[in-house]
């Protein structure tokens, strides 16, 4: 029986490898993320963009929510997903759309690497982390909320989501420390996305006086550092 069920997940781990890098094949073959980033794409499609969400709010905000899910599911990083939720639907409804779609995608990704990589990921990040899984599990809610607070001190997105494997964290303290954790960083970068609106409005080209001397930017830009400033002292202190 064991021998069956470690055969189903060998079977079970291919397959969602396989589909990851169909995925990413067909993603990179016609899409270029240097594009969906760039200001100057943005300009230039900006009146389409919020047109087609003026005249389709919801089915919109279904497709990008389907989306994100998937997305996080095939190891996507998540800023892309978190600057086109700021711009299209404003900081508002971009943090609560992206916030509970990645949460959920992330989940879903610890629940699939739990269930078929779980010794590969063990052997692979034990050592890396093990000052983190130490206090991990002494409060497992406590240190994964404030790990995703300071935005993973560093630690690539997909890593976070695989992380908590280590020292078996149940899936509602993990939904719940996801979701509680992520929301600061999220929402400085929410906020910068839904800036650019703005600056698009008020000047032709992009300068970095529009960035400096614009509140919807240099806010979030400050949360950002402050971020950032925890992340460096996190890992200086567990490195």
């Amino acid at each position: 029986m064991n021998f069956k069920l470690s055969k189903l997940k060998i079977v079970a781990g291919i397959t969602y490898l396989i589909i990851i890098t169909i995925g990413l094949f067909f993603l990179f073959s016609f899409v270029d993320l240097r594009d969906l980033m760039s200001y100057d794409f943005i300009k230039l499609n900006k009146d389409v963009i919020l047109e087609y969400k003026q005249n389709n709010f919801l089915l919109l905000i279904i497709l990008f929510f389907l989306f994100s899910i998937i997305w996080i599911l095939l190891l996507g990083f998540a800023t892309p997903l978190l600057l086109f939720a700021g711009f299209v639907f404003g900081t508002w409804w971009g943090i609560i759309i992206v916030l509970t779609a990645t949460t959920i995608g992330a989940t879903l990704l610890y629940i699939l690497a739990n269930l078929f990589f779980k010794e590969m990921i063990e052997t692979n990040l034990a050592v890396k982390f093990a000052r983190l899984k130490e206090l991990f599990m002494k409060n497992d809610i406590f240190y994964f909320t404030f790990f995703r607070f300071i935005g993973g001190g560093g630690t690539p997105y997909a890593i976070q989501n695989i992380l908590p494997i280590l020292f078996n964290m149940p899936i509602k303290n993990y939904f719940f420390a996801t979701f509680v954790g992520s929301m600061p960083s999220m929402f400085v970068t929410v906020s910068f996305g839904s800036g650019i609106e703005s600056v698009i409005d008020k000047n032709e080209e992009l300068s970095i006086l529009s960035v400096i001397y614009s509140p919807e930017i240099y806010l979030p830009i400050i949360g950002f550092a402050a971020i950032l400033l925890a992340a460096f002292f996190f890992k200086k202190k567990f490195k």
